[in-house]
């Protein structure tokens, strides 16, 4: 998941920058950020005592967000289909675009959420309701058989709720951990979705996505010339210095 997160969890310092902490239950993040930190030594003050902090065991988990048509269904069904010896299990929003085929389903456990283990040996469930219940059924049942969580969002979702989640919710944060917030943009269509107008006190969720980015995939650069590229990359750069951005057509990146 090298292209697709960073191992440092950029997401935790993203959030912080942009000022996650201060809306609703994200309050606890600097708490969060401390118990997050990676494994080190360090010195008790006022003795010699070297006081060392765990690694950090729990597993990542990478939200992957973007407009209706940006290009997550070719992205998950790489990451779905493709034999990359990676134990992925994703989570799909139930009004998600991915149609998995029934060809690529080894196992499928009935339930309320249906898991599905794939013949790439990644897990697929969709979740209807309630993400934390989706995840905490995830982590109980299938714990130990998978090694990174991907969740899709809905084109028109905002990210910031469900980034809360990873830091609000013990139930999930006690056993995942945010390592990453990718965001695929649309080449061709971007600028419509940026320029919408929206009602007074009503987020622009295209913004959003791409403000609360770590990873930002330019994808579809093949419908349209590179100047225009050039221009989408200026305009995605004024929302967000920080995140790495990365050009793509139909949605391949390196695993």
């Amino acid at each position: 998941m090298a292209a697709l997160c960073s191992a440092a969890s950029p997401a935790v310092s993203r959030a912080a920058a942009l000022g996650l902490s201060a809306r609703g239950p994200a309050s606890l993040l600097p708490l969060r950020l401390r118990f997050a930190a990676s494994a080190a030594s360090t010195t008790e003050e006022g003795t010699d005592v070297d006081t060392v902090i765990p690694p950090d065991n729990r597993i990542p988990a990478t939200i992957i967000t973007g407009f209706l048509g940006s290009g997550k269904t070719t992205l998950l069904n790489h990451i779905l289909t493709s034999h990359h010896g990676k134990r992925i299990a994703v989570i799909e929003n139930e009004y998600g675009e991915v149609d998995i085929d029934g060809s690529l389903v080894a196992a499928q456990t009935a339930g309320a959420e249906d898991i599905m283990m794939l013949n790439n040996g990644c897990l697929c469930c969709t979740v209807r309701g309630d993400l934390v219940r989706m995840i905490g059924e995830l982590v109980d049942k299938k714990k130990g058989k998978f090694d990174h969580l991907v969740i899709e969002t809905t084109g028109l979702a905002n990210p910031a709720p469900i980034i809360q989640t990873f830091y609000a919710e013990d139930a999930v944060f006690n056993d995942v951990k945010l390592d990453g917030v990718v965001t695929l943009v649309d080449s061709k269509h971007a600028r419509l979705h940026l320029d919408e107008v929206k009602p007074k006190g009503i987020v622009n969720e295209a913004v959003q996505q791409i403000a609360y980015a770590d990873r930002i995939i330019i994808n579809k650069t093949d419908l349209v010339s590179e100047p225009e590229v050039s221009s989408l990359v200026e305009r995605i750069r004024s929302i967000n210095r920080m995140a790495n951005l990365k050009r793509a057509q139909y949605g391949k990146v390196d695993l």
